[in-house]
């Protein structure tokens, strides 16, 4: 995946004409990226233009328009693209009511790390979790986590022949698989491996 480099960003004005028909367009991109695993569980696969969307609007919001602002946002974001070898996920864990989300997020400790991936006939991959930094702590997890699965070219070359695909988590209080991934997001999913 190439990276997102200050000269490939639009400037602050050309991005306020071009935000509406980019944000419609990132928008429909990110729902062929979006996994639900059970009701308060989220993933979204990130790639190339979901992660200049988010530089985009921190750029937009920070106001951000010197060289080393722009840099500190790209060498941010930019290890949350794939490389070819693996997925990267943002997870959202999601409970509307704020009582429960507390209590479920103390219960939920360690469930960034029991995240898989499987491809038919291949163990699974977990999740690589918050590389960037701790996420934790001893009374509960984060609401959002960084997730990366590293992925080798035999699972690779799986995929690509059709192998099913499932993705889950095998977390105590919170367990599920998901075992139908939608032809279209599993689609996306493939144009990430370069493998």
């Amino acid at each position: 995946m190439p990276r997102i480099t200050r000269d490939s960003l639009m400037t602050l004005e050309a991005y306020a004409r071009a935000r509406p028909e980019f944000r419609a367009r990132v928008m429909a991109h990110k729902q062929n990226r979006a996994l639900a695993l059970g009701e308060h569980v989220t993933l979204l696969f990130e790639d190339e233009l979901t992660i200049r969307y988010q530089i985009q609007e921190m750029l937009r919001v920070e106001r951000i328009f010197e060289s080393e602002g722009i840099q500190d946002e790209l060498d941010a974001y930019n290890p949350l693209v794939p490389d070819g070898s693996n997925w990267k996920a943002t997870m959202l864990i999601e409970y509307p009511d704020v009582v429960e989300r507390q209590q479920m997020l103390a219960r939920l400790i360690g469930v960034e790390d029991r995240v898989w991936v499987q491809v038919q006939g291949h163990p699974r991959v977990y999740a690589i979790a918050d590389e960037d930094l701790e996420r934790e702590n001893a009374d509960k997890t984060s609401s959002v986590h960084f997730l990366r699965f590293e992925l080798d070219r035999a699972v690779t070359q799986a995929l690509k022949q059709g192998a099913q695909l499932s993705v889950g988590i095998d977390h105590p209080e919170y367990a599920v698989t998901h075992a139908s991934i939608a032809p279209v997001v599993r689609d996306s999913l493939l144009a990430d491996l370069t493998d």
